[in-house]
């Protein structure tokens, strides 16, 4: 007599969406490092009317804003989002600071919520889209402010065991994640440094602060923000996606290629998001540099047929 087969286990139960809640020093951290900024930028003309605003602090502010954004655009979202190329470790490393500098939230946190936003694009358990809303004035208002900042006010952190258990999983990649409030205040401090060397002067240290420091985070958080709302409201859409992801060219240099956002949600993979005549995308071109230079290799170049194969029919 043969015993009975057992039933196959039970799949196990998906991981839940959200991690754990924000306690209230988090959560008081975040409305600072979001609010300080702002505020700053709100008194930049006056304080740039009398006095403060030099060479030097735009110097140092362009390059700093450089530097951090693209350890976002190349290092937070091409690499260690999508796994556009593969880096050696030094590379990793530095993109993983680099991008902790541009104070957008940690290496894991980061990857976490754009990965969730791929997952569920423009739809129900998106963090940011502007369209969890409805259409009418009022709710289209509601949620260009939800999709720019507002998501970011929300104690719910998406949890990181089910959207980047890869980076869990990388030591180098948690130290760099636990040092994201060192990175903070280096990216706010070594302007201000510079500043002071450059004019050898306690002012030049002040304003170098305030400039490169305060005002180039403000403006660069704005800049990755506006791919949230703007790019998901406004533009064109030449290829195929399954959201209301947009192209919005105005952006593309300050975001260094990252508002070709329509292509990029439609190859998430891609290393080149401006992949048409005369689209610029920096982020593509700096992936480039780095395979050249060995230092990155099985880069994800969109080839012409699967370019043709995503276009939207034209009629």
């Amino acid at each position: 007599m043969t015993a009975a087969l057992k039933p196959p286990p039970p799949p196990p139960a998906p991981k839940p969406l959200l991690g754990r809640r924000r306690g209230t020093t988090e959560q008081v951290s975040v409305y600072l490092f979001l609010l300080i900024p702002l505020v700053a930028v709100a008194a930049a003309v006056p304080f740039a009317w009398g006095w403060g605003l030099g060479w030097s602090d735009i110097a140092i502010g362009a390059v700093f804003f450089v530097i951090t954004g693209l350890g976002v655009t190349v290092g937070y979202h091409r690499l260690f989002t999508h796994g556009s190329f593969r880096p050696n470790r030094g590379l990793k490393i530095a993109l993983a600071v680099a991008g902790g500098m541009s104070a957008q939230g940690s290496v894991v946190d980061w990857v976490a919520d754009h990965r969730r936003h791929h997952a569920f694009s423009d739809k129900e358990g998106d963090p940011h889209s502007p369209w969890l809303f409805g259409t009418g004035p009022i709710a289209v208002m509601r949620g260009f402010w939800h999709a720019h900042m507002g998501w970011m006010f929300d104690r719910d952190r998406t949890n990181a065991e089910r959207f980047a258990p890869d980076l869990l999983a990388d030591e180098d990649l948690q130290r760099v994640d636990r040092l994201f409030p060192v990175l903070t205040v280096v990216s706010l401090l070594a302007p201000a440094m510079i500043g002071g060397l450059v004019t050898w002067s306690w002012q030049g240290a002040l304003t170098a602060f305030f400039w490169a420091g305060i005002i180039r985070i403000a403006l660069l958080h704005h800049v990755t923000w506006s791919v949230n709302s703007i790019c998901h409201m406004l533009g064109e859409r030449p290829f195929r996606s399954r959201d209301r992801a947009a192209n919005v060219w105005p952006l593309a240099l300050i975001s260094f290629g990252e508002s070709w956002h329509n292509t990029h949600h439609a190859d998430p993979t891609s290393a080149r998001h401006g992949v048409l005549p005369g689209q610029l995308d920096i982020s593509a071109r700096l992936i480039w540099i780095f395979e050249k230079l060995g230092w990155a290799t099985n880069v994800r170049w969109p080839t012409p047929e699967r370019i043709a194969r995503l276009r939207v029919e034209q009629r």
